[in-house]
């Protein structure tokens, strides 16, 4: 973080201690109430800011009193997680010649600034001729620079990332992670809570959509590791003090002062990357420290026969969990100690969280290591003396050796599986699945696996369908009362499957009007409820049932109506019943929430064609295909829309590119066909 912006942070922290602290001298509490709360906390066992109602007070506040660690912290990975796109935040490089081709999609990519913007330019060539170009701004950068910048941008609150990333390591532009081998989703893919609550202090997310936020901070902060922090200001306010090397402060969270698990948990929040399965009725920003993750997620992932030595960027826990070091260490602690962790394994036994881990030598690492196995411990390692002395005993790069990620391309990072190196003859070739375990808990519910299975299928391994198998065993549907027990995930399952009947046979059992009204009816940040409305529509959609999918979208737009792809489908279930001005309102609002929602574009230019606006409908085919030139609706409209006016052989040349981009498609050969045969 920029001097400047820690000098901003210390104003902005002045002048609300100023606003806080005459309100406390013009609005004194009563004395018997003031008493009454430092009794409380005086007499507490448990940290009292992990109750919900205490309310966050923000970095300036901390750094008031806490300057320098909080400096120390803001130039951490954490602490420069995320901020605005600006010259100073990049780590990128940038220049004419900078260009990035995706050659699946035939795109190309150049970063470059405008004045003080940050612009990604799509671009495609036919031989030197630039054929199709779309500038699209950069609101926000996402990650330290360590390892890699990517980029964010921002459509009336809607956050979606950008398709390419500087990978700091190697200096190089590069698609972004899960952008290559032909998955490249250009614009559209979006930054959901669950991302942005890692990478982020917790942002102010609109309920009822899937990326849309009122507001988002600029990195990581003080209170997500400590915990909300309005109960302690007022302690300290009212003049509470405690000798900390003597007694602990229960007004806010130390993290070196819970137990063992509570500290493993609390870094296991952000540094346990896999597949996050909430508890009922909780959110990603239910976890506060001090809590069990247990209680708020469980957290699986995949185990495989071959892949030992094979892990993703964020997996620090769960290969940490893995090493004797950290098995061996866990029951080596004091409980009744200030500090519990002490004597066991954690990640703070490594790592100062407050300290840029850049700074830390590799000799402070190996020192750690000897202070568990002794000085003595190098003459007794088997390694050829050859290899210790070309890493100057450098313990880590043996038994902690880097590596790289197999999720994120370009990347280097240590692996914390601690273990004496497999030969490489001896390593494993064939990957084979096993299970998914949970890493988080040791005894997670049937029903957390059976949707763990689920997610892992439609997140992660869509190519794997058993996976599904696996899920149905954890539901079962054998009567009506565990259909409705079960119905959510039922429904998923079979969507997955695109198993439609099935899937509506569920609905049929419990009566879609019931569905409708009694069983679908919570709102919620996970939009759970919306999203089992809309899979039902979808299956409705596939088999034709047009008014069954248009009640049941209604349902999903009803509860999450910033979902615009919710929308969007209600849009297209009137449309092919002909309500036309209906439809039209759907997709003015969509237009109006992200004006380059490509497939409202197309919707609405077809119900203007419809109604006889010609000149209307080719605009928006037109501003749909500037921005995506490879979308294959807009591409049947545009060719629709020159038989409407009667140019047929334009309307030939546009079947064909739709052919020659998608070979496979159907309708565009039948009117290729119609039109041959005719002139």
């Amino acid at each position: 973080m920029s001097k400047s912006k820690i000098a901003k942070y210390l104003f902005a922290g002045l002048f609300l201690c100023f606003v806080v602290f005459s309100a406390t001298y013009c609005h004194s509490p009563n004395p018997s109430s003031k008493e009454a709360f430092l009794t409380k906390i005086d007499s507490a066992h448990h940290y009292l800011n992990v109750n919900d109602t205490v309310k966050y007070v923000g970095a300036p506040t901390c750094i008031l009193c806490h300057q320098n660690i909080g400096e120390s912290f803001m130039h951490t990975g954490m602490g420069e997680s995320f901020d605005i796109a600006t010259k100073q935040k990049s780590a990128a490089q940038f220049g004419p010649h900078v260009a990035v081709y995706d050659k699946f999609k035939d795109f190309y990519y150049h970063p470059f600034w405008k004045n003080d913007s940050l612009y990604v330019l799509e671009y495609r060539l036919k031989g030197r001729d630039t054929i199709y170009r779309h500038e699209q701004q950069i609101n926000y950068v996402i990650g330290s620079g360590q390892h890699t910048n990517s980029h964010i941008y921002r459509v009336n609150g809607y956050l979606y990332q950008a398709p390419i990333t500087f990978y700091t390591q190697k200096g190089e532009w590069d698609l972004a992670p899960g952008f290559s081998d032909g998955f490249n989703s250009r614009f559209s893919r979006e930054v959901g809570l669950e991302c942005m609550s890692c990478h982020n202090s917790y942002p102010e997310f609109t309920q009822g959509s899937t990326n849309k936020y009122k507001s988002v901070p600029n990195g990581i902060t003080c209170e997500r590791c400590h915990g909300a922090g309005e109960m302690h200001v007022r302690a300290m306010q009212l003049g509470y003090r405690v000798d900390t090397t003597k007694k602990i402060d229960y007004t806010i969270v130390n993290p070196a002062k819970l137990s063992v698990n509570l500290q493993v948990d609390l870094c296991e929040r952000c540094h346990l990357q896999g597949n996050a399965v909430l508890k009922p009725g909780k959110s990603f920003y239910d976890f506060r420290p001090g809590m069990k993750l247990s209680d708020i997620e469980d957290v699986f992932m995949p185990k495989y026969t071959g892949m030992e030595d094979e892990y993703i960027m964020a997996s620090h826990l769960a290969r940490m969990k893995m090493s004797k070091c950290y098995l061996n260490s866990l029951n080596a602690g004091n409980k009744n100690s200030l500090k519990p962790y002490e004597g066991s394994m954690t990640c703070v036994t490594c790592h100062n969280p407050h300290v840029d881990v850049r700074n830390v030598s590799d000799n402070s690492f190996n020192t750690i290591c000897q202070n568990c196995h002794g000085k003595k411990v190098t003459q007794v390692c088997t390694e050829d003396l050859a290899v210790r002395q070309k890493v100057n005993d450098n313990c880590i790069s043996c038994h902690m050796p880097k590596g790289s990620t197999i999720d994120i391309p370009h990347v280097i990072t240590t692996d914390h599986y601690i273990r004496i190196p497999i030969k490489n003859e001896d390593k494993k070739k064939v990957k084979e699945f096993i299970t998914l375990y949970d890493v988080s808990n040791d005894n997670p519910t049937p029903e957390a696996r059976g949707i763990a299975y689920i997610q892992q299928f439609a997140h992660f391994e869509s190519d794997f369908p058993l996976l599904l198998d696996s899920a149905k065993h954890y539901f079962p549907d054998n009567t009506p009362a565990l259909v409705r027990k079960n119905f959510s995930p039922l429904i998923d399952i079979y969507f997955y499957k695109q198993d439609y009947q099935h899937l509506l046979s569920y609905v049929g059992i419990m009566q879609p009007n019931f569905v409708l009204d009694s069983m679908l009816v919570h709102k919620d940040y996970a939009n759970t409820d919306a999203w089992t409305a809309y899979r039902i529509g979808e299956a409705f959609y596939q088999i034709n049932n047009v008014r069954g999918a248009e009640a049941f979208y209604r349902k999903a737009v009803a509860l999450a109506p910033y979902v615009l792809e919710f929308n969007n489908k209600l849009g297209a279930a009137l449309v092919l019943q002909n309500k036309f001005d209906e439809a039209e309102k759907i997709y003015n609002f969509i237009l109006t929430q992200d004006p380059e929602f490509i497939s409202a574009l197309t919707n609405k230019g077809y119900i203007q064609l419809r109604k006889g606006n010609a000149e209307q409908a080719k605009t928006l085919y037109d501003k749909a295909l500037a921005l995506s030139p490879d979308d294959k609706q807009a591409m049947m409209n545009i060719a629709g829309w020159y038989i409407f006016e009667k140019q047929i052989n334009k309307a030939q040349e546009s079947l064909k590119a739709v052919l020659k981009k998608y070979p496979d498609e159907v309708q565009a050969k039948d009117l290729l066909k119609q039109l041959s045969a005719h002139t």
